[in-house]
């Protein structure tokens, strides 16, 4: 999906000029609730092809909120959730859209990348502990024309003057999806501080199965910077590593710089395996990619801004280059 740098510079420059004029919040204010904004787009790396566009708003209830029931039950059914730790429960609804590398050609070769659309809502728990995250989540949605990419994407482009993309007739047909997905995550493996300047190290591991994604997946990320907020990390789209979005405001500033990589090994990815259920387009699919992720957090008051650069390696046998890819997270604590 195309945007102008122009009109993405000035988003930005209005969300920090917001965050710095929002009214201070104790830390001891925030109840752990958080809302986030994710949007992950080839046009930070200069490009509009293959995973062009994802969108996500996430939802995490504050702490000491009461889990409704359906999140207790569903607790009590993942044998691998540990009894203790506080349960926690959150929601997302997002998009995303994938096209071939010539957006122009109304009939890409079968060798590129299929067109494909997904429109999912999410459903998690998670168990948190002082040095362990657990996450259980499970992802509804559909794949195809119904999930409205072709929408979505030409009108932005119509929007901002953008060329239209061609080759939507060729997308994947309508299929139903679901994703089952578990993490774990381990706080303070290592952590220390250098100059004054504080560090951390979290690895994960986790896995999915569903008829859209199924994989296995293991990472690390290394944290460096002023008063290392005892949080997750920054919320991302799948397939990424999970974080919860949550942090806790602070009366000044602050900020950290992250460099994360992760592998998996993939089972089933319909956005290049094609339909399940019904011939489409496919392409030969990679078993094993790996992402390394980069970028910058910014805590203003309430308000968090973070921006992630991301490489991601190949993901079918075809594909001419790697992809890269940015992504704008906004996130507002309560």
């Amino acid at each position: 999906m195309r945007l102008t740098p122009g009109a993405l510079r000035s988003c930005l420059v209005l969300l920090i000029a917001a965050a710095c004029t929002s009214p201070a919040v104790a830390e001891e204010s925030s109840r752990g609730g958080a809302v986030s904004l994710m949007i992950e787009n080839d046009i930070f790396a200069g490009r509009d092809e293959h995973y062009t566009n994802g969108i996500a708003v996430m939802w995490v209830a504050p702490r000491g909120t009461e889990a409704p029931r359906w999140a207790e039950k569903l607790s009590n059914l993942v044998p691998w959730l540990p009894d203790e730790g506080e349960l926690r429960h959150g929601y997302m609804v997002g998009q995303s859209m994938f096209t071939a590398s010539d957006t122009s050609n109304p009939n890409p070769p079968s060798s590129d990348r299929p067109y494909a659309g997904w429109l999912y809502g999410t459903f998690g728990i998670g168990k948190d502990s002082d040095h362990q995250f657990d996450l259980f989540a499970v992802t509804l949605g559909v794949v195809g024309p119904a999930s409205k990419a072709e929408q979505t994407q030409n009108q932005v482009h119509r929007w901002t003057g953008s060329t239209r993309a061609e080759g939507w007739s060729t997308q994947l047909h309508d299929e139903l999806g679901i994703v089952l997905a578990a993490q774990r995550n381990w706080r303070d493996v290592v952590h220390g501080s250098i100059g004054g300047v504080s560090y951390d190290v979290t690895p994960n591991v986790g896995g999915t199965f569903g008829n859209v994604f199924t994989y296995g997946s293991a990472g690390v990320a290394l944290r460096f910077g002023n008063q290392l907020p005892k949080d997750l990390g920054i919320p991302r789209v799948q397939p990424a590593t999970f974080g919860t979005g949550e942090f806790t405001p602070r009366s000044t500033a602050g900020w950290y710089l992250f460099l994360g990589a992760e592998g998996r090994a993939v089972a089933r990815n319909i956005f290049l395996d094609g339909n399940t259920f019904q011939d489409s387009r496919s392409v030969d699919r990679k078993i094993w990619v790996g992402d390394i992720q980069y970028g910058l957090v910014l805590d203003i008051k309430s308000i968090r801004i973070s921006f992630t650069n991301v490489l991601r390696t190949k993901e079918y046998k075809t594909q001419e280059k790697p992809d890269r890819f940015g992504a704008l997270t906004i996130s507002l604590s309560y």
